[in-house]
């Protein structure tokens, strides 16, 4: 083991020398930037040496290519963007239908009963069947009894007492009339709706 000597004094750069070595290296890079680097990277070719050695060139095909990336990268987004709004109008349109089509009766009938008064309806079914239903009660309340009779047969679906609407479905449990009885027994008249729609051959009044 030995210690190296320690450079005198004298060895060491000066302080003009290493300014001047700072000076070289900078303008050695800014040299680089502008002849190489700029024409190679980006097209920009201040001086005319990256056209002469072929980086200019280099430089204007990467900068055309990404010119050309981001271009497609915006049509890419555009296309998505009008896909998107496309595919809400057609929900729209979509969800419109159906709503619509949940909407649609088959039949509908509103009458107006004074107290005490009473009215019936019934759809002719075989059984099996199946009929979707709403009623409506405005104004007032009713009592309803839905039943059916036919053949002999008799069957009740579903009473209510001071009802303001009811809505859901009848499956025949036998080839007959199905349908309603209604009477107000409130002291206000009610006006009752009843919409059907399903499997059935006639909607009528049988009170």
């Amino acid at each position: 083991m030995f210690n190296a000597e320690k450079p005198s004094l004298d060895e060491l750069p000066s302080s003009a020398q290493l300014i001047r070595s700072t000076v070289i290296a900078a303008v050695s890079a800014v040299v680089i930037l502008v002849t190489v680097v700029l024409p190679a990277e980006y097209g920009i070719d201040p001086t005319g040496i990256g056209g002469a050695i072929g980086l200019a060139e280099m430089g204007e095909i990467k900068t055309q290519l990404g010119e050309e990336a981001e271009a497609d990268r915006l049509l890419e987004l555009e296309a998505e963007e009008q896909s998107s709004l496309m595919n809400d109008i057609f929900g729209l349109f979509v969800g419109t239908a159906h709503a619509q089509e949940a909407e649609i009766w088959r039949d509908e009938t509103t009458f107006t009963l004074a107290p005490g008064d009473s009215a019936e309806w019934k759809l002719v079914m075989e059984e099996c069947q199946t009929v979707e239903y709403r009623m409506l009660v405005e104004g007032g309340r009713v009592n309803f009894d839905m039943h059916g009779h036919g053949g002999g047969n008799s069957v009740t679906y579903e009473k209510g007492r001071g009802s303001t609407g009811d809505e859901g479905e009848i499956i025949a449990a036998f080839d007959g009339e199905h349908g309603w009885f209604w009477r107000n027994r409130d002291s206000e008249p009610a006006t009752v709706t009843i919409q059907v729609r399903g499997e059935y051959t006639k909607f009528k009044d049988a009170s």
